[in-house]
């Protein structure tokens, strides 16, 4: 049986490679990812296959190597990336996750409408890397995910 691990998807910049070198422990800057990533216990998706809508039958199918799905949107950035239900196509529980918490909290109401539209029906996370905000607060959700 393979291992299974948490998958991270999101539009470009909005800290999906910072979140899983987070979870997976690893100190030291992000870099733009190309590829997908497996790391320790991570998934990482870069930001073009979200953008481009023939690559998300491969995210869906590399979902099958998951426990969960963050989906992830940058507090500071209102721009639609995700097509309306596209949570729904995963088998995993999904989760929302507003990354750059505080950065712009005018914002947040329509992140978390943007979440909902996508179909993510739990609560939605709110984390800044920069300062672990809500970092916890996730970490202890995913534990109650992966038991």
């Amino acid at each position: 049986m393979r291992k299974k691990r948490i998958m991270l998807i999101g539009p470009g910049g909005s800290g999906k490679t910072s979140l899983a070198n987070v979870l997976n422990g690893i100190e030291g800057p992000a870099r733009r990812t190309q590829n997908m990533v497996y790391g320790e216990k991570t998934l990482d998706v870069p930001g073009v296959y979200l953008e481009s809508p023939w690559m998300h039958k491969h995210m869906i199918a590399a979902a099958q190597d998951a426990s969960h799905v963050l989906m992830l949107v940058r507090q500071s950035s209102c721009r639609e990336s995700y097509p309306p239900g596209f949570a729904k196509a995963f088998r995993v529980p999904v989760i929302g996750v507003i990354t750059g918490s505080g950065e712009k909290p005018e914002n947040d109401g329509w992140c978390i409408r943007q979440l909902r539209k996508t179909g993510v029906l739990g609560p939605c996370f709110h984390i800044n890397l920069g300062d672990k905000t809500g970092l916890c607060e996730l970490m202890e959700a995913l534990y109650l995910y992966t038991r």
